[in-house]
């Protein structure tokens, strides 16, 4: 892919970091329960609520957590109504910065995005600002064992993904929207121990900053990832060092 991004490894590391820790859980619950209310709560015949669910195993989310969500997207049990929504804008060196957002609150959401961004240096803009910078690809993330590149690449391929790239040990497999849970099941089914399978928003190009803007940059996006009602943080930053 054209666009690699440092954020996109900070995030893959993050992620393991975190499912260790259960700091993703908020968010998960959260992403179950809106699949749930939009699709229903039958997993085979909601591809985004199995996403969701597979995701929450993966960070060790009790079954019962897990339960409790999609029954109260399905209004089984009472809970917050969610808004999905997505906020843009540009952080320190002009890096572009797409926000996938999942609130009960927009007005409140919108203000304390803003606050940060202009704290750390950035600027929140109109929707449509930065999101032609993107592209919309599903992308599945697992470790890369003892296996080589041309055993991955060959049952990649085999499984109708479009691409495969190694990263410090991982595998970032990318798929078309359409196929995401069809290339997840495929190489699960193939032994792959699958780490995560989402939807990503992908740079087309990188946008490359020095070093002095680029701690800037990642203190932003780090704030902006552990903010409760943004579910994923997409930019196109890269840094002189790469």
């Amino acid at each position: 892919m054209a666009g690699h991004s440092k954020w996109a490894s900070i995030k893959r590391k993050k992620a393991v970091i975190d499912a260790k820790r259960g700091q993703v859980f908020t968010k998960l619950i959260r992403e179950i329960t809106v699949a749930a209310r939009e699709g229903g709560g039958d997993e085979e015949g909601n591809p985004h609520l199995r996403q969701a669910i597979l995701n929450a195993k993966a960070a060790n989310m009790p079954q019962d957590n897990i339960h409790r969500a999609v029954q109260k997207g399905t209004g089984e049990l009472e809970g917050v109504q969610y808004e999905e929504s997505t906020l843009e804008g540009y952080g320190p060196g002009g890096v572009a910065i797409f926000m996938d957002i999942l609130t009960d609150n927009r007005k409140r959401t919108v203000a304390e995005v803003r606050h940060l961004m202009s704290k750390h240096g950035g600027n929140l803009g109109e929707n449509g600002s930065v999101s032609w910078m993107f592209e919309k690809k599903g992308q599945i993330v697992f470790p890369q064992d003892s296996r080589t590149e041309e055993d991955i690449f060959e049952s990649v391929i085999d499984s109708g993904a479009e691409d495969f790239e190694t990263d410090e040990g991982s595998c970032v497999v990318t798929t078309t929207p359409a196929e995401l849970m069809t290339v997840r099941d495929s190489l699960d089914g193939l032994g792959f121990s699958i780490r995560s399978a989402e939807l990503d928003m992908i740079p087309k190009n990188v946008q490359t900053v020095d070093e002095e803007k680029s701690s800037r940059v990642i203190n932003l996006l780090e704030q902006l990832e552990d903010h409760d009602d943004i579910r994923s943080v997409f930019t196109n930053f890269d840094s002189v060092e790469e």
